[in-house]
């Protein structure tokens, strides 16, 4: 039994649930903490986070357990949780609150607001004793309830204030004077060039995160600009990244970022959006190089993702914790003793020298009270192993994988977020198609139905869809979300690319109608994070800034671009340029908060090539050809069939033989071939 019990314990995020027995009496956002607040004159205290999110971990086991701190809580606020991956719009707005007076950001995110919701004062992490000239967090909460009761007014009156001042930081108008030129994507290379780490791969120093869509767009603009430079700095940070402990060198998948330059310590969560992103980047690599190593990095990837965060009905969960057994990395590490027992011999000395092992170990989990000693972060520290010892180098990690599952793994946060499985459905789509392997296209394919099954509900009598943003143990949300709209898309058009089949397209055509007729702003461009009428924000936000996901309004536009191109309808093209123009200013000034709307913007600069496959669908010769199409990087093209919601051009190409590509720009076409070679030539040359 419990001790503590709060309303939390009926809710489905796992995030909410591992505070349902704080002592705390935790509220869900919604209605019944608002209420209680208003009506017992209480400021509100909201605290943000996710439930992989190791340092939300540490501020609950030291303080929300706490029943001094919980007696405290509950005697002078209305203390609500949100989950941030369920919330990511409630999250926005507090963030950007915080990022505001403070300077900075992150999770668990803590903020005081007045019982109509506008925040006053907020922070991040607050330890539980008082810390380099820091209050304590009850210390905090102290001050905080006094003023509350003192100076109400003031308060007020200043969260009206700061409240007016987010809505300034917040607005999003686009002006028609800013060009959009390729000198913005000139001098965006530029900038990520010179933040390239030479040394250890990858742009910025420590800590590092992998942020995939600024090593794709340096693909994409070097290939623009005949920049070899720019694509070996790319192609570096690839290898780097993968022979780092940010990547899982036993069991696959890639952590959400390293603590050091050298991607050596990772923050050890796994995040579904992060190795979706990844994946993407490894396949323009393995296209750029021609070397099998990327590929090998998306099979292990996505092979991962199939194994260990895949539903029985196709749905793929969100996230593995950093945490097991109380410490960060348990899970993961090894000390030089254990496995010099685990190994024979000779195995542990090519192993040894492999992951370099150390007897004092390479990582330290200084968030612990109580270390454990001599952890060693597997990382490929010598990879010239010669050929006689690779049987022993392999039966090695057999035995430590067969080990590894023998402990205690960490938490799985298995809601499944619509958002995030857009992404990774066109990851396995795209690599099913490039690697030419079923197993990735069947799972692109249920994971479609899955969604459709349990998120989406089409429209009637002429009104558009609805798709909801999570579902969890047989129940799904009532929340609307443009990244859940944008994402989707972008994962649907991957699919449709990679098999052709019109149902996609068709419900591509549907989910853009309902995303531009709930979201965009016709009157500035750009899209809301939320449909009108949701009536539990302070504000209406236009996302725009990538975060460790590129934001909706970036996926939106080369989503519709993309899109646009395939059908021919300008309904999808218009308000796509519009947000472009919404963004030129920002694309110039922060390239970096931006990369992933840069994307667009050089799909947009170009005549986009349209590879038409014609033919018979099911034919040996009809595949062929579509994987020729996706086997050559040319980011700037589509690839479509000549029947279904297609362009009215497309229509008129038909196959000469069982199968035939045309490769289009406008109205005209080179001469169609029905070799695949012939095909990925034609491509790569008529740029």
């Amino acid at each position: 039994m419990h001790k503590f019990t709060n309303a939390l314990a009926v809710e489905k995020s796992p995030y909410l649930l591992q505070h349902a027995h704080n002592p705390v009496e935790w509220f869900a956002w919604g209605d019944a903490a608002f209420s209680r607040a208003r009506a017992e004159g209480k400021p509100i205290f909201l605290s943000i986070g996710y439930s992989t999110c190791h340092w939300c971990h540490v501020m609950e086991r030291e303080s929300f357990e706490d029943e001094r701190i919980g007696n405290f809580l509950n005697r002078e606020f209305v203390s609500i949780k949100v989950d941030r991956e369920e919330r990511p719009d409630v999250d926005k707005i507090y963030m950007t609150f915080v990022q505001a007076t403070t300077g900075g950001g992150g999770w668990p995110l803590n903020v005081f607001l007045t019982p109509d919701l506008k925040p006053f004062f907020g922070g991040t992490y607050f330890p539980p004793e008082p810390r380099h000239g820091r209050p304590s967090f009850l210390q905090l909460l102290e001050q905080i309830a006094q003023l509350w009761r003192d100076r109400k007014s003031e308060i007020a009156a200043s969260a009206d204030e700061l409240h007016a001042r987010l809505e300034l930081v917040t607005a999003r108008e686009g002006r028609e004077n800013s060009p959009l030129t390729p000198n913005i994507l000139r001098s965006a290379l530029k900038t990520f060039k010179e933040a390239f780490d030479a040394q250890n791969g990858g742009f910025g120093g420590a800590p590092k995160f992998p942020q995939p869509s600024i090593p794709s767009f340096v693909f994409r603009a070097a290939r623009r600009f005949g920049d070899a430079d720019a694509q070996r700095m790319v192609l570096r940070t690839c290898d780097a990244m993968a022979r780092g402990g940010i990547h899982d060198q036993l069991g696959g998948g890639f952590a959400r970022y390293a603590v050091d330059a050298q991607w050596l310590v990772p923050h050890f969560e796994k995040m579904l959006y992060d190795n979706a992103q990844l994946v993407q980047l490894y396949l323009d690599a393995h296209l750029i190089s021609g070397e099998e190593r990327q590929a090998e990095v998306v099979s292990d990837v996505l092979d991962y993702v199939l194994r260990d965060m895949t539903h029985t009905n196709g749905g793929f969960y969100s996230a593995e914790d950093a945490d097991s057994e109380g410490h960060e990395g348990k899970y993961y590490c090894w000390t030089h003793d254990e496995l010099s027992k685990l190994l024979s011999p000779e195995e542990f000395i090519v192993a040894k020298n492999f992951f370099g092992l150390t007897k004092e170990g390479n990582f330290v989990d200084h968030s612990h009270p109580h270390p454990l000693p001599g952890q060693n972060v597997l990382s490929i520290v010598d990879s010239s192993v010669p050929a006689t010892d690779l049987a022993l180098l392999e039966a090695a990690k057999s035995k430590m994988l067969v080990e590894r599952t023998k402990r205690i793994r960490p938490h799985l946060d298995d809601k499944i977020l619509a958002s995030w499985n857009g992404l990774m459905l066109g990851a396995f789509a795209r690599a099913g198609i490039i690697l030419n392997k079923q197993k990735y296209l069947a799972a692109a394919a249920k994971n479609l139905r899955f969604i459709q099954q349990n998120l989406w509900q089409p429209g009637n009598d002429g009104a558009v869809g609805t798709l909801f943003h999570r579902w969890r143990d047989g129940e799904r949300d009532a929340v609307q979300l443009l990244e859940a709209y944008a994402f989707l898309l972008d994962g649907v058009l991957h699919l449709y690319e990679a098999t052709l089949q019109p149902e996609p397209l068709d419900f591509a055509c549907d989910l853009a109608r309902a995303m531009i007729e709930k979201f965009y702003d016709p009157a500035n461009g750009g899209f809301w994070q939320s449909p009108a009428g949701t009536n539990d924000l302070i504000l209406r936000v236009k996302d725009d800034y990538d975060g460790a996901e590129p934001s909706g309004n970036a996926v939106a536009t080369l989503a519709l671009l993309k899109l646009a191109k395939i059908t021919g309808q300008n309904d999808f093209r218009q308000p796509a340029e519009m947000t472009l123009q919404m963004a030129a200013d920002r694309l110039q000034q922060q390239p970096a908060a931006h990369a992933f709307m840069l994307h667009a913007l050089d799909f947009w600069l170009d005549e986009p090539r349209r590879a038409v496959v014609a033919g018979e669908r099911d034919s040996k010769p009809f595949a062929e050809l579509v994987r020729a199409a996706h086997g050559v990087y040319q980011p700037n093209k589509v690839v479509m069939g000549n029947t279904g919601a297609v362009e009215p051009f497309a229509k008129t190409l038909e196959a000469a033989e069982a199968a035939t590509i045309f490769v289009c720009s406008g109205n005209s076409c080179e001469l169609p071939t029905g070799d695949a070679e012939r095909a990925r030539q034609l491509l790569l040359t008529s740029a």
